[in-house]
């Protein structure tokens, strides 16, 4: 979606609200698609001082197997975004990704939210901050409690047991 920005590029202290949906059910992460429903943003496009700040709220529905326990899981994903609207970039190579270049005089959401959502989504998938995962041998789920695997000794150490032994 391109927004018009064109009645506020000129006239500091000028809004433009907005409020839209973009489908990234055919991105891919780590071979699933996490976003099955489209997106969903809200916010407003400001002109501070000649700047102009686009700041909104992304909302969508994570949908994922977890990194860690191989569980499926749906989850709510919040994001904040804040970006600056530039109506040319200085130079070839952007150090900001939160630098975006105006198209004439329209904003394009759909890449400014994407970049936002691919940048701000986690490398690991996990259906919950603190998921233990499985036990490395027995592959039991260490969420339900802990397994019954002896942990593996360091050969290193081997000699040391021995004089316990004794």
């Amino acid at each position: 979606m391109l927004l018009g920005l064109s009645q506020i590029i000129d006239c500091p202290g000028g809004v433009v609200p907005f409020e839209t949906t973009l489908d990234l059910s055919d991105m891919v992460v780590g071979g699933s698609r996490p976003f099955p429903s489209p997106i969903e943003a809200r916010g407003q496009v400001r002109n501070t001082a000649g700047v102009l700040l686009l700041t909104a709220e992304i909302r969508a529905v994570l949908d994922g197997v977890c990194d860690r326990c191989c569980k499926s899981f749906r989850r709510d994903f919040t994001l904040p975004l804040e970006a600056v609207l530039v109506t040319k970039l200085e130079s070839d190579t952007l150090d900001d990704p939160w630098t975006f270049e105006l198209v004439g005089d329209e904003a394009d959401l759909d890449d400014i939210l994407t970049t936002a959502v691919v940048l701000n989504l986690d490398s690991q998938l996990l259906c919950k901050p603190d998921c233990k995962g499985l036990c490395a041998r027995c592959g039991k789920d260490l969420n339900e409690g802990p397994c019954s695997c002896q942990p593996e000794r360091d050969p290193r150490l081997q000699v040391l047991e021995k004089l316990l032994n004794k």
